[in-house]
């Protein structure tokens, strides 16, 4: 009985603890959803949010040996938001999952503070690698809609990949990567302001190809002309 008594605390404790980390995701989602409109709301409605909390009760059971429980947790969560968050993958403080549904993140992965995914974001591995198999990020990384990183290298502090884009190798801090695979886009700026968290402005790499195309064609037609 006794024993019991203590295992009940144990787990009475976790939840108190991650209840109170959770304060930091609920802070996060006021200061970049502009729809958010109440803590309550977002506590009852917010499927990101859920998900982080369960995540943070099954971390701490999967650093104490429950797997199977840690697990359970996790696949109960994954069920009820769409999102899937693998117990042994690390967060930080902060994390915002905008909408969230069909976001997957590895065992390995790491977050730091103050990130933000998008639908459909894979932080994942490649199948290649053994032990640390998903990538690392910095703090303040965003991750745009239906992004995948795949791989044990780091996003750097306050970088974004855009998109839809497929990161396979290294994003230096302060940087943007986009396209498939991803190629690197070199930004300044210290922190990302908010109003950077629309994804409207970040280089579309298609169109700059269509773009480049369309001035080489133009360029050929030009030189057509003079020879005849």
């Amino acid at each position: 009985m006794e024993r019991k008594n203590k295992k009940g605390t144990n787990m009475f404790s976790v939840v108190r603890r991650c209840i109170g980390e959770i304060s930091d995701d609920i802070r996060a989602v006021k200061e970049r959803d502009p729809a958010a409109r109440s803590t309550a709301e977002i506590v009852l409605t917010y499927s990101g949010l859920h998900a982080v909390l369960a995540h943070r009760i099954s971390h701490k059971l999967y650093k104490k040996g429950h797997f199977t429980g840690a697990r359970i947790i996790s696949q109960t969560a994954r069920f009820l938001t769409g999102i899937e968050i693998h117990p042994g993958a690390t967060i930080g403080k902060g994390l915002f999952i905008d909408h969230g549904s069909g976001v997957v993140i590895g065992e390995t992965a790491e977050l730091g503070d103050n990130c933000t995914l998008y639908q459909g974001v894979t932080l994942g591995g490649t199948g290649k690698d053994t032990g640390k198999r998903h990538p690392t990020l910095g703090n303040n990384v965003l991750v745009g809609s239906g992004a995948k990183v795949l791989g044990p290298f780091k996003v750097g502090d306050n970088s974004k990949v855009a998109a839809n884009a497929v990161v396979l190798k290294e994003v230096p801090p302060n940087s943007t990567a986009v396209g498939i695979p991803a190629r690197i886009v070199r930004s300044g700026g210290v922190r990302m302001p908010q109003s950077d968290l629309d994804q409207i402005h970040i280089p579309d790499p298609v169109a700059q190809e269509l773009k480049r195309l369309s001035d080489r064609i133009a360029e050929l037609e030009a030189r057509l002309g003079e020879d005849r």
